[in-house]
């Protein structure tokens, strides 16, 4: 494994760590998972300046954001019990398939 992809899975790890912060910070109203946002989401932009070395912006950023994007989307319906519906498990499939093709076409 190319090391810029362990980079960018961890950035993306990060990321989704820092949003998952968010969500408990309460509007910034608790302290603890406030700090957490700001060092999860400094470690996240840490390892995707990492990857950006060597990977094009449009590819690193479309992959960091849109699997972030996809697994919040997914812990959001099953570990804080958001709706699921049919479109917005489509939307998500399209999200993943959008970064394949941006991978595997490029």
């Amino acid at each position: 494994m190319k090391t810029y992809w362990l980079y960018l899975s961890l950035g993306i790890v990060f990321e989704v760590l820092g949003t998952i912060c968010m969500k408990f910070a309460e509007g910034f109203s608790k302290w603890l998972p406030s700090v957490f946002v700001f060092i999860f989401y400094g470690l996240s932009l840490f390892f995707l300046v990492l990857v950006l070395k060597k990977m094009e912006v449009s590819i690193a950023y479309a992959i960091w954001a849109g699997l972030g994007t996809a697994l919040i989307a997914m812990i959001g319906m099953i570990w804080f019990k958001e709706p699921v519906s049919f479109t917005k498990i489509v939307s998500v499939l399209f999200i993943i398939a959008g970064i394949f093709g941006l991978e595997l076409f490029d």
